[in-house]
């Protein structure tokens, strides 16, 4: 009833740019928090950025002043703005949102990943 739709990954050289975007579609009556999160080869998933509903973010100690989270509410749609890239950063990204569907209680969707990777 809920999709996560991500775009924007691909390869770059370090201290390049990416922006990821992930837009929620469906029945949809409100969504709380919305984050990204990622996964290296040999590595556990991990949480690297989330935005609230009302505007509070969060970040990781390991992307904090080099990425962005943003929200546009009206089109159920989170940004995460990366510069600086590093090598250590290339793994799959995942979108990760908080969702309360039409008629039905809230649930927790994933998006299908997208690869980042930063190689010179």
């Amino acid at each position: 009833q809920v999709q996560l739709v991500e775009s924007g990954g691909g390869l770059v050289q370090p201290g390049g740019s990416l922006r990821l975007s992930c837009a929620a579609s469906g029945r949809i009556f409100s969504i709380n928090a919305m984050g990204w999160y990622r996964q290296a080869p040999g590595r556990q998933r991990e949480l690297v950025a989330v935005a609230t509903n009302g505007g509070s973010t969060t970040y990781a100690d390991s992307v904090k002043g080099r990425f962005t989270i943003s929200r546009d509410n009206a089109k159920n749609t989170v940004y995460l703005q990366m510069n600086s890239l590093k090598p250590e950063d290339t793994a799959v990204y995942y979108c990760n949102a908080d969702i309360r569907e039409r008629f039905s209680s809230w649930y927790n969707y994933w998006g299908q990943g997208t690869q980042v990777t930063v190689s010179s």
